[in-house]
C-alpha cells in the first residue's frame, strides 16, 4: 500500500478573519475524515509573515488535528528550527507527542528567508549553529533528567511517551544538513530526490559511528488534485495552483533544492510541466506511484472544491491502491 498523504497549509488569499475561521474548521473536518478513511498521513509547514496566510503556526494546528484524530500521523514538515525557543519547543512537542500517543513527526528545516528571521530578531548568518543547539537541546531535553543549558541547569518536563525520543528528522538539501544529521544520529529528509546526499549522509553516518536512515521524497513527488473532469478544474482553478507555485518559488535561491519546486509562469505551464497534477480517480491510481500528496486546499480553493477532491481520492483511489 503506497503512503497517502494530505497537506493542509491554509493558504488562501485576501482571506478575511471569518472566511480563514472556516477554512481551518474544514481543515480539522478534513483530518478527521482522513483519518476514518485510513490516509496516512496530515502534513503542514511553516511560513511567517506570508501575505496570503501560509500557516505559521504548525504545532498549534498539529495539536488540533491530534484531538480531533485517532490513528493519522501528524508531520510537520518543515518546522523553521531557529525561529524557535529550544526549551519551549521540547516542552510543547513532550505535550503533543502525550496527546497524539507518539503520531506527531517533527523534521526540523533551517529555512531560506531571511525576512522570517528578522521578523522575530533572530540572526541570519548565525542561523546553522542555532540548528545545532536547538537539535542537542531537544535531545537532552526528553531524556527529563537535567543537563546544562545557555550556562545554566535545567529540566524539561513532562517526558514524552516516544523512547527514545519524539521521531524527529533533520530537513535540507545541504551537505551541512546531513553532516548534522549525521553528528546527532538522526534521521536525514532531504528536500528533494538526492541520491548523492543520501550517500553522503550514509558516509558521515560511518565517520561519526552513529546510525540513522534517509526519508527522501521519489524522483516524482507531484502535488494532487482529484477532479472528475481535469479540464474544469484548471480553467476555474488552475490561477489557485499557480499562486501557490509561484510564491514557493520566488523564496528560492538557485542553490535550494525542492521536489516541488515550479518553474512555471503560466497556468498552461504549470499544467504541462507537472509538479501540480489534476487527475480523475482512475489517472491517480494508475500512476503506481510510493507516495500520493493530496492538496485538497491549495492555493485558496474553494473548501467545497477541496472536498470533492479528498472524497474522490477516499473513495475512489484508496479502496483500488489497497487492491
Amino acid at each position: 500500500m503506497p503512503v497517502t498523504v494530505v497537506r493542509l497549509n491554509l493558504v488562501e488569499p485576501g482571506a478575511t478573519p471569518a472566511s480563514l475561521a472556516a477554512r481551518y474548521r474544514a481543515a480539522l473536518e478534513m483530518a478527521a475524515y482522513a483519518d476514518e478513511r485510513g490516509i496516512a498521513t496530515v502534513q503542514t509547514e511553516e511560513h511567517h509573515g506570508v501575505a496570503d496566510n501560509w500557516l505559521p503556526s504548525p504545532f498549534a494546528f498539529a495539536g488540533a488535528v491530534l484531538g480531533a484524530t485517532r490513528r493519522i500521523a501528524v508531520t510537520v514538515s518543515a518546522m523553521i528550527g531557529p525561529l524557535h525557543d529550544p526549551l519551549r519547543l521540547a516542552e510543547d512537542i513532550a505535550v503533543l507527542d502525550l496527546i497524539g500517543g507518539g503520531r506527531l513527526v517533527t523534521v526540523a528545516g533551517i529555512g531560506y528567508r531571511p525576512e522570517e528571521y528578522a521578523m522575530f530578531g533572530v540572526d541570519y548568518t548565525r542561523r546553522g549553529k542555532l540548528q545545532d543547539e536547538l537539535l542537542e537541546t531537544l535531545l537532552n531535553a526528553w531524556t527529563g533528567e537535567e543537563f546544562r543549558y545557555r550556562g545554566r541547569t535545567v529540566r524539561v518536563t513532562p517526558r514524552p511517551v516516544t523512547r527514545p525520543h519524539p521521531l524527529l528528522l533533520v530537513g535540507g538539501s545541504s551537505k551541512a544538513a546531513a553532516r548534522r544529521a549525521a553528528r546527532l544520529g538522526l534521521p536525514f529528509f532531504p528536500s528533494a530526490h538526492l541520491p548523492e546526499l543520501e550517500a553522503y549522509y550514509k558516509e558521515r553516518l560511518t565517520e561519526y559511528g552513529t546510525e540513522g536512515w534517509t526519508m527522501m521524497p521519489a524522483a516524482e513527488t507531484p502535488l494532487l488534485h482529484l477532479s472528475e473532469d481535469p479540464d474544469r478544474t484548471w480553467a476555474e482553478h488552475g490561477s489557485r495552483f499557480l499562486h501557490e507555485a509561484r510564491t514557493y518559488a520566488s523564496w528560492q535561491s538557485a542553490d535550494i533544492r525542492s521536489a516541488v519546486r515550479s518553474a512555471a509562469a503560466t497556468v498552461e505551464e504549470l499544467r504541462a510541466e507537472g509538479v501540480y497534477r489534476v487527475l480523475t480517480p482512475d489517472e491517480c491510481v494508475t500512476l503506481g506511484h510510493d507516495t500520493y500528496v493530496l492538496h485538497p486546499l491549495v492555493g485558496g480553493m474553494p473548501v467545497e472544491e477541496g472536498w470533492r477532491s479528498l472524497r474522490l481520492f477516499a473513495e475512489e483511489v484508496l479502496p483500488a491502491l489497497a487492491g
